[in-house]
């Protein structure tokens, strides 16, 4: 949509200026000025009935120290908020428990039953190159694998925003709550057939370098702090999610905003959430201005 608007912006520099002023004026408008120069992953929320403005942040699940940072402006938003939501409730005790559960398959399924013998084959050598036995975790569902081989692209013991954010808020008797359950969030992952999920560690197994470079690129991304080049990043990613986006990301989003309707206009709430999931027309980004709140960068 920026780039649209700046497009016609150009052409009517030229030679129809006067005559599309009120269109591009109002196109920039309806955009919520989300212009491409507005690079940020935190956002502040405002207006529309809040007393106090709340603030989003656009997460990476992994990424190793030495790429890590945290602003100033982060730091104070969260001290300035009197709650934390994350994607899910972090302090929970039993969320471990779960997640270590719902972790394998619960029909006594392996994945090699979702692969051909020499996909499993390329599929083992990768593992057994990263150090671990496949046949050993061989009943663990793709998404478990998938998180594993991600670390091993790391090459770094893994810092994560989400305990990060966890821990600032208990050091601050702040209470910590989820968008949604892991039940939910699980749900979606096992909404995709596994066997597709499957093969798609075979892919990332196969070229190994280019997975790493593709990983590069998506943490030297988010240190440009670019949600947008996120976004579409994701959307060219070998990791082929091609007609899942509406599961991994825009149905979750638009599950999200009443959730933080209620905790805004109960208290000013920071929310850290994966920052693909800010960008878009069907961002979390633009679903707020669409129900009426003033969303800008905080720079």
């Amino acid at each position: 949509m920026a780039f649209f608007a700046l497009r016609l912006f150009q052409k009517s520099s030229q030679s129809i200026f006067s005559k599309n002023m009120k269109k591009l004026l109002f196109l920039l408008l309806w955009s919520g000025a989300a212009l491409a120069q507005d690079k940020s992953l935190l956002w502040e929320i405002s207006s529309n009935g809040l007393t106090k403005p709340s603030y989003v942040y656009g997460t990476i699940h992994l990424i190793c120290p030495k790429d890590y940072f945290l602003t100033d402006a982060t730091k104070k938003a969260i001290t300035d908020c009197e709650q934390v939501y994350l994607e899910l409730d972090m302090d929970d005790p039993a969320l471990m428990p779960k997640m270590q559960q719902m972790a394998f398959f619960k029909d006594g399924k392996k994945i090699k039953d979702y692969l051909t013998s020499d996909q499993y084959a390329t599929l083992a050598a990768y593992f057994k190159q990263k150090g671990m036995n496949l046949d050993m975790m061989g009943g663990m569902k793709p998404l478990t694998l998938t998180s594993m081989m991600y670390m091993a692209l790391l090459s770094c013991p893994p810092q994560s925003y989400e305990m990060v954010f966890a821990q600032m808020a208990s050091n601050t008797k702040k209470e910590v709550l989820g968008l949604e359950t892991l039940e939910a969030q699980m749900g979606v992952f096992d909404s995709i057939p596994y066997q597709k999920q499957a093969e798609m560690l075979v892919v990332m197994a196969k070229d190994g370098e280019k997975s790493v470079k593709e990983f590069e690129k998506m943490v030297a991304t988010y240190k440009a702090q670019d949600v947008e080049a996120l976004l579409k990043l994701m959307d060219e990613s070998e990791m082929d999610f091609d007609g899942y986006e509406e599961l991994l990301l825009n149905n979750r989003n638009a599950a999200w905003i009443p959730v933080m309707q209620h905790a805004m206009q109960a208290r000013p709430t920071f929310f850290a959430v994966g920052a693909a999931h800010l960008g878009g027309e069907k961002g979390v980004l633009q679903l707020l201005r669409k129900q009426g709140y003033t969303v800008r960068a905080v720079l």
